[in-house]
This record gives structure tokens, C-alpha cells and sequence, in this order.
């Protein structure tokens, strides 16, 4: 079966809310409703609306297509700028700092100068671990031991509590 053909209204609506407006603010712009109509009105009809499978579908292909679009022109500039960097790299005199620019950011670009890892872990620890962490850190840092019964229980001086000075 044949998709069935948006109305003007409709296409209209479904090209607002792919670029990026509210399902609201997309109903507002294609069917220009009265002032006397309610903002609650307005959401349900454009959730009515978008509950349709023809207007989800053209919103859905409309999306689809402006990301490829997107794609294809990240890849044509990068393209564009490592050739030019290409040949600065290859006809600039030897002396050129253009050159050497030239080679570096063709360097980065493949990734050869990259030290930096980074790592995403996420480890569940039991909070005596995190409290137990946290003070060797702050033993470490200070060098003052931190006894087992936490914070304060050292008989520093630093660690009793102070009154307020106001």
C-alpha cells in the first residue's frame, strides 16, 4: 500500500518538529490556531498529531535525512582539509613553518600524537570502602595519621570542634 500524502498542514507540522521546534510550538506554526484556543488544546491536538504514523513517519525520515546530511559534510570538510594539508605539507619550501604546521595537524588528525586514555569505570563500592578511601587520602595529604574511629578521634587539637566566632 502506498504511503498516504500529508496535507500541506500536516507536512508543515511534520517539518517543524524534525527541525527542532516542540510538537506545540510545530501545531502553532502550521495551523495558526485561534487566540481562544487553550495551551492545553494545542498539546493534546499536536500529540494527536504526532501519534499518527504517517506524520512520525515523515518526522522520522526528515530527521534521518538531515543527519545524513550532516555526516556527509563532517566527512567532505575533513576531506577538504587534510588534502589541503597535504599539499602545504608536500610544496611549501623546507623552511615554510607552514610545512611543519602543516605535518602536525596531518599527525593529529591520525591520531599519532595521542597520549591521553581515557578510561570510564564504574565501580559500586560499599561506603565504609569510600569513607576508608578518603581518609588514607587525607592522612596522605596532611601526614597526620587518621585512626580508625574517623575523623576528630586523632587527639589533634585541629580535629575538636571550634565555637562559632562571630
Amino acid at each position: 500500500m502506498a504511503p498516504k500524502k500529508l496535507t500541506p498542514k500536516r507536512a508543515l507540522f511534520a517539518r517543524c518538529v524534525a527541525s527542532g521546534m516542540t510538537q506545540a510550538d510545530a501545531y502553532r506554526e502550521a495551523y495558526d490556531p485561534k487566540d481562544s484556543t487553550t495551551n492545553a488544546s494545542i498539546h493534546t491536538l499536536a500529540s494527536r498529531l504526532m501519534a499518527e504514523v504517517e506524520i512520525r513517519s515523515r518526522v522520522d525520515s526528515l530527521i534521518a535525512q538531515r543527519d545524513k546530511a550532516v555526516s556527509a559534510s563532517a566527512v567532505t570538510d575533513r576531506d577538504k582539509v587534510l588534502k589541503r594539508l597535504r599539499q602545504w605539507m608536500d610544496e611549501a619550501e623546507p623552511t615554510d613553518s607552514i610545512k611543519l604546521r602543516a605535518a602536525e595537524l596531518l599527525g593529529k588528525s591520525a591520531g599519532l600524537f595521542a597520549t591521553e586514555m581515557t578510561l570510564n569505570t564504574h565501580v559500586q563500592r560499599d561506603p565504609t570502602e569510600v569513607a576508608a578511601a578518603i581518609q588514607q587520602r587525607l592522612s596522605q595529604l596532611t601526614g597526620q595519621p587518621v585512626s580508625e574511629d574517623g575523623p576528630g578521634q586523632t587527639g589533634d587539637p585541629l580535629d575538636v570542634e571550634s565555637p562559632e566566632i562571630h
